[in-house]
């Protein structure tokens, strides 16, 4: 294992839950190319993402570092895809339909700062390269991925896949002579241009997320002075009528106020919070005008709040959290799915 992994795994082993965020923020690009690669479906593949990291964390005590993290990773990844892949097909079966793979892959990419002739070609060109690899079995697409767009050697493109060396070199082989076949002169350019349309694609199934949060104490009366606040907008005064509907408290205190940020779904933002807390906030998925966002409110290494909210724009989600000073927290969390 690289060394880092490896510091990270033993903390895992020790019981510091901590230490698995890290492994997760590092690989999920790449855990979630994976399963987009076999599933062709941006929401499934964070599913399967999401799913694979809790049967790695899981699975962690019996991982003992023979191999590499990453390809114990991957193969569990894979596993899950597949898995996940038989029951597409196994509903498609049972509704007697097929899925229609998802509009986004087969959508052209337009490069910036090229001549329209040049983007004409450059569209003709990822066309081919697209129906080529429409061309491949799922085993011949998922080896070329591994070891030209994601650079594993053949020994660890083995661990993944579970199968022979001698089986990996072979597959490969025959992958890249289909797509010569198919490519014909154009094969020169086929793995730049692949990558690069796979980490476009990448970015344009994350679609970008504005949100923010106010953090206020709720109490039957003032809190204790001294006590840092944050000023009362009138956005947030026309919302404490609803405040006091919900939670009963007849005092409302502005703690923080956590800007807007705009970032791409699966990202997490963390802020600072009263009590040696850290609040994360992680955009999960978009439908429409809703943002599906799971929260954390972390204290140490220990979870005290671990939910998710569902947050339409114009409509905040409200969540009360711990004791804090002489009441309690309650977070506001604001979303807007589509940031102009």
């Amino acid at each position: 294992m690289a060394s880092d992994d490896q510091v990270l795994v033993e903390r895992c082993w020790s019981g510091d839950v901590s230490a698995f965020e890290p492994l997760v923020e590092k690989y999920r690009q790449r855990v979630w190319r994976l399963a987009y690669n076999v599933l062709r479906d941006r929401e499934e593949a964070w599913d399967v993402a999401q799913e694979a990291f809790i049967r790695a964390w899981q699975a962690l005590p019996n991982f003992r570092g023979q191999s590499a993290f990453y390809t114990w990773l991957f193969r569990i990844v894979m596993n899950v895809a597949a898995d996940r892949a038989r029951q597409r097909a196994a509903r498609g079966r049972a509704f007697g339909t097929e899925r229609v793979p998802e509009e986004d892959w087969e959508r052209v990419i337009a490069d910036g700062g090229v001549s329209p002739d040049e983007t004409a070609v450059h569209v003709e060109e990822r066309e081919r390269i697209t129906k080529a690899l429409a061309t491949l079995s799922e085993d011949h697409r998922t080896i070329i991925m591994l070891s030209d767009l994601e650079g594993l050697s053949y020994r660890e493109i083995a661990e993944v896949l579970a199968i022979p060396m001698g089986t990996v070199m072979s597959r490969l082989h025959n992958a890249r002579k289909r797509m010569r076949d198919a490519l014909g002169p154009l094969l020169v350019l086929v793995m730049a241009l692949l990558a690069l349309a796979m980490s476009t694609r990448e970015a344009t199934a994350q679609p970008m997320v504005r949100f923010g949060a106010r953090v206020l104490l709720a109490g039957d009366g003032p809190p204790p002075a001294g006590t840092p606040s944050a000023p009362m907008d009138e956005r947030l005064e026309k919302f404490l009528p609803k405040l006091r509907q919900l939670f009963r408290y007849s005092d409302y205190t502005s703690l923080e106020r956590f800007r807007r940020v705009e970032v791409p779904v699966g990202n997490t933002q963390t802020w600072a919070m009263p009590g040696d807390r850290r609040l994360e906030l992680t955009p999960e998925r978009v439908n429409q005008q809703t943002v599906t966002m799971k929260l954390r409110l972390v204290r140490g290494s220990m979870a005290e709040l671990s939910t998710d909210l569902q947050v339409k724009h114009g409509s905040p989600a409200v969540i009360g959290g711990p004791r804090y000073s002489n009441g309690v927290l309650i977070i506001i969390v604001w979303a807007n799915p589509e940031p102009q």
